[in-house]
Parts: structure tokens; C-alpha cells; sequence
């Protein structure tokens, strides 16, 4: 294909994917709300029942998923200048971010122990 055509399908694809992701979060939510209300829960027990779902070290665990995720591209990208073949980056993003879920697992496991 020209790549003048692939340029503009990109921003439609990603609106499409952005608004597809919106209309599925928001469509779900809304189910979810009414089998609790068709299950015969009240307001304030819907209300206290999404309350405690929070994560409190969410924020946490994204910092160190993209912590890994950011040491592994860099790592891939270093890898792939010294020695030739194309598969270091791939290697590197998904190795070093399992590894940053794996311990984002453990520290909030053990900060919720606390």
C-alpha cells in the first residue's frame, strides 16, 4: 500500500478503537449496575460494594509496571544497537515488564499485610 493511505487510516483506526473501548467501559459499568439492582440491592449497598473494589496501591503498581516497561524498551533498544538481529526490544518489553508485575504483586501484597 502507498503511504498516504496508511496515513489516513491511522487516526480512524485509533478513534475507532478509542471510541469502541469507551462504548464497551461505559455499556459493561451500566450492566454490571443493573444486576446488582435486579439482584435487589439498595443505593447505599451498591455504593459500599464499589467502594470496596479500590486498590489502594494502584497507582503503585502502574508506576512499576511502567518502570519495567520503560527500562525494558531501553535495554531492548541498547541490545539491538550492539548486536544485530530484531528480536532484543521485544524480548526486553516483555520479560522486564512480566518481571515488573511480578513485583508490583509482591509489594502490594505485602504493604496490604501491613
Amino acid at each position: 500500500m502507498h503511504e498516504e493511505v496508511v496515513a489516513v487510516f491511522i487516526p480512524i483506526v485509533a478513534t475507532l478503537v478509542i471510541g469502541i473501548i469507551l462504548v464497551s467501559y461505559f455499556f459493561f459499568r451500566s450492566r454490571e449496575r443493573q444486576l446488582l439492582i435486579e439482584k435487589g440491592m439498595d443505593a447505599q449497598s451498591i455504593k459500599d460494594f464499589f467502594e470496596g473494589k479500590k486498590d489502594p496501591f494502584r497507582l503503585l503498581k502502574i508506576g512499576i509496571i511502567t518502570i519495567a516497561f520503560g527500562l525494558g524498551l531501553g535495554f531492548g533498544i541498547m541490545m539491538e544497537v550492539d548486536y544485530s538481529g530484531g528480536y532484543w526490544v521485544p524480548l526486553f518489553l516483555f520479560t522486564v515488564t512480566g518481571i515488573g508485575f511480578v513485583v508490583a504483586n509482591i509489594i502490594s501484597r505485602k504493604l496490604e499485610k501491613k
